[in-house]
């Protein structure tokens, strides 16, 4: 388990972190999210004791970072997975690891084993790519068989094959009754794997919700109708309460099932598929689509957080604040639809030095 209570880190006259309280339970795969500058990256790095906070506590299993005996077999972490020595061999870089902690060398091989890089193990870190990187980040995360993972971005330079495995990992890690914590903007790919979400903006808390409920509550969902009688059926949806918005069929993109030409397409809001459907029936109109749509974890995630975006472009494409961008019509809106991505996972012993700030 992570507790941070009443966190709160400044960079000179920056506030990165604002009295930041929240609790990551063990058993579920927890999101962290926020626009670039929102605090996540100085966050974790603050529960790894590699920032002091000015005041609040941040622990892991009850005890601050630095009071762990043996850390890396309570928490696995990635910061930074390029935090390696480039002159080392992968399988060098993790067996330094394991001898500071007591681990066996069979471990080694193990985790190399689990992460794919077994063939690749004696060659200089230097010399991977960014997708080997990651992996071997993973490898020194998961070395002490840790209760609790830390991962900041685990997603960069995988290929798809390499995302669903960490996807998967990460699950079944979650489901063993670990502590999965992991920030990534890849929204499409949080919102497969997190259980759980906790949003911060401009180093505040602003969500503490299950992923499920983050959507609903930040978004509207709407049904697409495609009908022959769309401009009428429109009038009838609008006449009971609903908000109606049409557009031509062909300058849309229905299902497969759905012949380009065949209809209109409206966008129903305020009212459930299936009064929709009673509606049409009565009044002896042909539907030749009537699809509930899911909202999506960036169309929530962008209209909770509009205000807390450091850079904003504006739809004239100059650089604003947060704010400017509330007040201002943007043309990079995110869809209402559900997408599919994929999410990382990788890991690092936590011995980056370099100063980050917030993210």
């Amino acid at each position: 388990m992570i507790e941070a209570r009443q966190l709160t880190k400044r960079y000179g006259d920056r506030l990165a972190v604002d009295d930041l309280t929240f609790t990551v339970e063990p058993g579920r795969v927890t999101g962290f999210l926020g626009p670039n500058g929102a605090g996540k990256s100085t966050t974790m790095r603050l529960i790894l004791g590699l920032d002091r906070p000015n005041s609040g506590t941040a622990t892991i299993n009850g005890r601050p970072y630095a009071e762990l005996a043996r850390p890396l077999q309570v928490v696995g972490a990635l910061l930074e997975a390029r935090a390696v020595h480039t002159g080392r061999s992968a399988y060098n870089h993790l067996l330094v690891l394991a001898q500071t902690q007591g681990l066996p060398k069979r471990r080694v091989g193990e985790v190399l084993e689990l992460v794919g890089l077994e063939s690749v193990a004696r060659r200089r870190a230097g010399t991977f790519s960014l997708g080997m990187g990651q992996r071997l980040g993973i490898a020194a995360a998961l070395l002490g068989d840790p209760q609790v993972l830390i991962l900041d971005e685990p997603v960069n330079g995988l290929d798809p094959e390499g995302i669903h495995w960490i996807r998967t990992l990460m699950k079944t890690l979650a489901a063993q009754g670990r502590t999965i914590f992991v920030s990534s903007h890849l929204m499409s790919e949080i919102a497969i794997t997190a259980d759980h979400l906790l949003v911060i903006g401009r180093g505040r808390l602003i969500a503490n919700s299950s992923t499920t409920e983050f959507i609903e509550r930040n978004t509207t969902p709407s049904v697409l109708v495609v009908s022959p009688g769309a401009d009428r059926l429109a009038g009838l949806l609008a006449g009971e309460g609903a908000r109606v918005e049409s557009s031509p069929s062909d300058s849309t993109t229905p299902s497969p099932s759905a012949e380009p030409g065949a209809g209109s397409s409206l966008t129903v809001y305020d009212m459930p598929a299936a009064h929709i459907g009673e509606v049409a029936a009565r009044a002896g109109l042909v539907l030749h689509q009537l699809t509930p749509q899911r909202a999506s974890l960036e169309s929530a995630f962008m209209e909770l957080t509009r205000e807390s975006v450091e850079y904003a472009v504006r739809s004239d494409g100059s650089v604003g604040s947060g704010q400017d961008r509330a007040n201002t019509s943007l043309s990079t809106s995110a869809p209402a639809t559900s997408q599919s991505g994929s999410a990382e996972a990788a890991s690092a012993d936590g011995s980056s030095t370099t100063e980050e700030g917030s993210r």
